[in-house]
């Protein structure tokens, strides 16, 4: 049955009973009232004041990480930290400078034991360690950019089962850079 407004058109009209504060029966009609419906549920939108500012990809080769994600991706080198291997290496898209990720030599964790050292090598290899997801607005056009550039290829365009044409490209420690179309 389709909502209707009724001489009740407040903010309210389309709640149920027990949400409006009205009195409500549960199961048979005992004419006892729900203990549930007492206690009005408060309803609010909250603007949400978070964001996303940094995430974190594991490197094991600096200089391969910055040539990619500067050269091929077009991203900014914001910061180099480290020596040798021992990098985190923070970039972003020059038109988002509140967004950054951080590459990170894996190894640096100081809780890892070194049979989960071993396990971190072997999933980047495999590209099943980590993933982050881009966008762009033409998928075809940057799938050709960044494959022309270099980068790896995953999985071409693709239209999902789930809604989304998306793309893959492994950068060079073996991480799944996904990039979305945004429609």
């Amino acid at each position: 049955m389709p909502l209707s407004l009724s001489a009740d058109t407040g903010p309210d009209a389309i709640l149920p009973p027990a949400l409006r504060g009205e009195r409500s029966f549960s199961g048979a009609d005992t004419g006892q009232e729900s203990r549930s419906a007492r206690h009005r549920r408060a309803l609010s939108v909250i603007a949400m004041t978070i964001t996303i500012h940094t995430t974190f990809l594991p490197h094991d080769d600096p200089e391969a990480s910055v040539a990619f994600y500067r050269d091929i991706l077009g991203f900014e080198v914001r910061k180099d930290v480290g020596q040798g291997k021992m990098r985190w290496i923070t970039v972003g898209h020059p038109g988002q400078p509140g967004t950054s990720i951080v590459l990170h030599p894996p190894s640096a964790n100081p809780g890892l034991t070194d049979d989960e050292r071993r396990t971190v090598a072997e999933m980047m290899a495999k590209g099943t360690y980590a993933m982050i997801i881009l966008a762009t607005e033409d998928l075809d056009a940057e799938f050709a950019r960044l494959r022309d550039g270099g980068a790896e290829v995953a999985q071409e365009p693709t239209d999902q089962p789930y809604g989304i044409r998306d793309c893959a490209f492994r950068d060079p420690a073996g991480n799944m850079i996904r990039v979305n179309e945004v429609r």
